[in-house]
């Protein structure tokens, strides 16, 4: 099956990154992706763009030569109460919202902890996908973490970058969560975590841990525009009424 929707990347705003925001839209157009979202690094992290940045995504067209794009945030988790660096009405100007763990905003402290920030955060309400959790330098309460996600309604990412440029040794906790989410009857979501247009859409390592898992497809939402659009919507977020262009009938 191929993929067809990114819900995380990286442009130059972010700047460890180096594509543009049309160089990504020139590269879904060439590589087919009908959907993906853009979510760069939230402010609190070192070379992220200004909160002004995600303020003003309101003038990226949300459908652009038929390729959508989505508003969106990689938050930093900031503390053991699962705060993140964007907050309050601004939020909901945001089509998606994704938040996890990085070392310059929270430096890893214990299992517990990183747990405990986890559960708050996915409980919050303000974050529908929480990135690569299955980073060794993050260890948590996979069971506990799952279970929550799915009570809640958050997807728990299997990030692609994880396998081959960062977080190295993930695979495991990866295939952990992936089975521990098909058993709490939560959903996945699989991100290239992009930073350079040529990687958008690649989850080749990804699809390798959910078809370990036997993840079933209904709950993957990169199986379509459709299903990750009616996510975000139960989600709460509204003017997704734009991408219906993409959604085939």
């Amino acid at each position: 099956m191929k993929y067809l929707v990114d819900t995380h990347t990286h442009t130059v705003a972010s700047t460890h990154a180096y594509s543009t925001l049309q160089e990504y839209i020139a590269m879904a157009k060439q590589k087919g992706i009908k959907l993906f979202a853009t979510t760069d690094h939230g402010p609190d992290m070192a070379d992220a763009p200004h909160f002004w940045h995600f303020v003003n995504l309101r003038v990226i067209p949300r459908v652009v030569d038929g390729v959508g794009v989505l508003r969106g945030i990689e938050a930093n988790i900031k503390n053991e109460q699962g705060e993140i660096d964007f907050f309050g009405d601004y939020l909901a100007e945001l089509d998606i919202v994704l938040a996890g763990f990085h070392e310059p905003v929270f430096a890893p402290v214990d299992k517990a902890t990183h747990t405990q920030a986890l559960l708050n955060c996915i409980k919050s309400g303000n974050v529908d996908i929480i990135t690569h959790p299955g980073n060794p330098a993050y260890p948590i309460d996979i069971e506990a973490v799952a279970k929550a996600a799915a009570e809640y309604n958050v997807a728990l990412e299997i990030n692609n970058s994880s396998f081959l440029t960062s977080r190295k040794g993930s695979e495991h906790n990866c295939l952990a969560i992936a089975k521990a989410v098909k058993k709490a009857g939560g959903l996945l979501v699989m991100g290239s975590d992009s930073h350079i247009a040529y990687s958008l859409g690649d989850f080749e390592q990804a699809i390798s841990i959910v078809e370990q898992a036997e993840f079933p497809q209904d709950r993957l939402l990169n199986r379509s525009p459709e299903a990750l659009l009616s996510f975000l919507s139960a989600r709460g977020h509204g003017a997704l009424d734009a991408y219906s262009v993409l959604v085939e009938e």
